[in-house]
Order: C-alpha cells, then sequence, then structure tokens
C-alpha cells in the first residue's frame, strides 16, 4: 500500500497546487503494441506480445501549452509465455501466461517547448484490473500454474493473477501538431502479480511484478 501511496500523492500534490483548466480538455483515442514480462512468477520464462487500446483526456496545466495531466482508459494485455532461449523443446516452453486488464494509467505530461510539434514526456502511476486470464500448455510438471487446476499436495499453491495490480510508468514520444502522437513507455509493477506462486516448490517469494514496454498511437481530437 505505501508503494501506491506515494505515487498518487505526487500527482493529487501537482494537481492541488497547479492551475488546471479542465474547460480547455481534449481528448483522444490510443491503440499500440506491448511486449511484456512478469520477474519471479514461471519457468520458463519469456515476453509475452500483445496489444493495447482505449480512450484519454488531455488535460492543460497553467497558462502554458506545455504541460499536462493525461488520463487514460485501455484495454491493456500483459502477461508472459514460456518462450525463454534456453529452454526450447523443455516442459513448458510452448505455455502462454495471458492477463487483460482493463488499465488507468494518469500521466503528468510535460512537452519540452509550446511549438505545436515537439517532443514530450510523461510519469505517472498505472492501475490494472483484471478482467481476464487465460493459460494455455502449462507446464506438466507445474499444473499448478493454471488457475483452474488445483494439487491436492499443493493446496496452497495456485496461478491465480491478483484482481488489482499497480505499477509507475515512464515515457517519452514526439507530438504532431498537437494532433497525432507516437509515445514509447515502460511501466513497472509494484504489486505482487501471483501471490499463489510465493510458496511454490523450488521457487521464490520474490515480488512477481509485471513490466510492459509498449509503443503506442495517439489521435487528440481538436
Amino acid at each position: 500500500m505505501k508503494k501506491i501511496l506515494l505515487p498518487s500523492v505526487l500527482l493529487l500534490s501537482v494537481m492541488s497546487f497547479a492551475q488546471i483548466d479542465f474547460s480547455s480538455t481534449r481528448f483522444g483515442v490510443s491503440a499500440g503494441g506491448n511486449l511484456s514480462a512478469v520477474k519471479n512468477a514461471h519457468n520458463p520464462s519469456g515476453r509475452r506480445l500483445t496489444v493495447q487500446a482505449g480512450v484519454l483526456a488531455l488535460i492543460p496545466v497553467g497558462s502554458a501549452n506545455q504541460f499536462f495531466i493525461q488520463p487514460e482508459i485501455q484495454y491493456f494485455g500483459a502477461g508472459e509465455t514460456g518462450k525463454d532461449k534456453d529452454a526450447k523443446g523443455k516442459d513448458g516452453y510452448d505455455a502462454v501466461y495471458a492477463n487483460d486488464y482493463l488499465s488507468v494509467p494518469v500521466s503528468f505530461k510535460a512537452y519540452f517547448s509550446e511549438a505545436e510539434s515537439e517532443f514530450f514526456g510523461l510519469i505517472g502511476p498505472r492501475f490494472n484490473f483484471l478482467i481476464n486470464q487465460r493459460v494455455k500448455d502449462a507446464p506438466v510438471s507445474r499444473p499448478y500454474y493454471d488457475p483452474d487446476v488445483t494439487v491436492a499436495s499443493l493446496p496452497d499453491v495456485d496461478g491465480k493473477a491478483n484482481s488489482f495490480n499497480f505499477g509507475i510508468g515512464f515515457g517519452f514520444g514526439y507530438s504532431y501538431k498537437r494532433q497525432l502522437e507516437v509515445t514509447a513507455r515502460y511501466d513497472f509493477g509494484l504489486s505482487n502479480t501471483y501471490p499463489g506462486l510465493d510458496k511454490e516448490p523450488n521457487g521464490t517469494n520474490k515480488n512477481k511484478s509485471e513490466q510492459v514496454l509498449s509503443l503506442g498511437i495517439n489521435y487528440i481530437f481538436r
């Protein structure tokens, strides 16, 4: 809980003390690709390529046309696969651990200048609400990776994903005439995505954090 409070308090502080012009809010749509992984969760472990799509709002902060709060609502694909390059042909290599979220990132966004076409940076928390979890071809040796399978000898071990997780993200991009934008972003999870795997035999109780590198395109309506 402490980890979620810091980014949230920082963002609320910016919103409280800055001059926010809600009347000049612009709206847009976004889409892109995600390359995701989860630390300390599955064995073997590899990255998953998936997608994101959603809507956003661009809320001006201050009188300059340079600083903004950008909240979004997205479908956000994450999770991982078993495709570790050193595990080809081994049990679990073809596994897919797909987590689909309703995601709410809230970013502080700063353009490098007031120019109409300009680079920008952004940073802020992301809140993920699980809407679907799919596991395919879980390792025969670790059937508990599938959330629908219960192993009698390991009743406290399961591969169910947390219904809610959160993290912090940062990125940069380029805006063409403040309308068409390309953004690269990295989100690092701060919560435990698979708490049921903390007691996995020969596993680890380290935080199983979800990490996502994404490339997206935004179109902001005038």
